[in-house]
């Protein structure tokens, strides 16, 4: 059945502390990056992405750690979280508001931004091609509002596909693929951990645990996927809590956010090292 590697969603901040996290277990032996499956939304598709490209997490470590990819700051404000979390928390039809989400993000866009945040996510990704890995990258199509997970087969860029995991809605562009738009795979589910299902032992490694609306957290997708899956799920300790801050698009808190899952992984890598074993 094999295993599967879910990195969740989470912003800038989240790469940094995954990033961080994973060279700390690999420093302890601990190297989830051979999963057979790699999953990755939003924040985690990055990250997804990169493991998959081969590219040595000390690398990306040190890149978190000084700040070198371009990243822009932004910010939702208080009306889009209303819009963005009520909409869909009470929404009877989530594809709908997710629909609805993404014409209100491609009201705003202009070329320009989409240009520029393009840029940004190439800086992202090492690699222009989809490595040969079992690599599934999610994201929300704006004309259905429902998911679609993008994997080598589809002959997609894979700077885009990224780029469209991570389009958080009201803040990117959303992303043109093939003349249909994408939105932010980490809605309202922050890790897509269904797409791990038929593999019978899932590590999830998730920024938020908490999905939009009942039924879409980290832990309620794990119970969905049966009783025959072993499963591990990593979040972040009150420590990594506080470097991560309450801006999750804020570069400024890469370098803190990095360095508190280096230090986590001090502290689960007991843990992980009886969940998944060591190299």
């Amino acid at each position: 059945m094999g295993s599967a590697l879910v990195l969740g969603g989470g912003g800038v901040t989240g790469i940094a502390w995954e990033t961080g996290l994973l060279f700390g277990l690999e420093q302890a032996g601990v190297r989830l990056s051979t999963a057979d499956r790699l999953v990755g939304t939003s924040a985690g598709s990055t990250v997804a992405a990169q493991l998959a490209s081969g590219t040595p997490l000390e690398r990306l470590f040190e890149v978190q750690r000084r700040g070198s990819v371009g990243e822009r700051a932004a910010k939702l404000s208080p009306m889009d979280i209303l819009r963005l979390v009520g909409g869909l928390a009470f929404a009877r039809d989530r594809p709908k508001a997710i629909r609805s989400l993404g014409q209100a993000s491609l009201e705003r866009t202009d070329s320009a931004d989409a240009e520029a945040r393009r840029a940004i996510i190439a800086e992202r990704v090492p690699v222009s091609d989809w490595p040969d890995r079992d690599l599934l990258i999610a994201a929300n199509d704006v004309l259905t509002g429902e998911l679609r997970a993008f994997t080598a087969a589809d002959g997609v860029p894979l700077i885009d596909a990224v780029g469209a995991s991570c389009a958080v809605p009201l803040v990117w562009p959303p992303v043109d693929i093939d003349g249909r738009y994408y939105i932010d795979g980490g809605l309202p589910y922050p890790a897509n951990v269904q797409l791990a299902a038929g593999c019978d032992r899932v590590v999830v490694i998730a920024p938020l645990t908490s999905g939009i609306g009942a039924g879409t957290s980290v832990r309620a997708q794990v119970k969905a996927l049966g009783p025959g899956v072993r499963s591990l799920v990593l979040s972040p300790d009150r420590e990594a809590k506080r470097a991560l801050g309450r801006n999750s698009l804020d570069p400024a808190a890469r370098e803190a956010s990095a360095v508190a899952g280096h230090l986590q992984a001090e502290r689960v890598a007991a843990e992980a090292t009886a969940f998944w074993g060591k190299a």
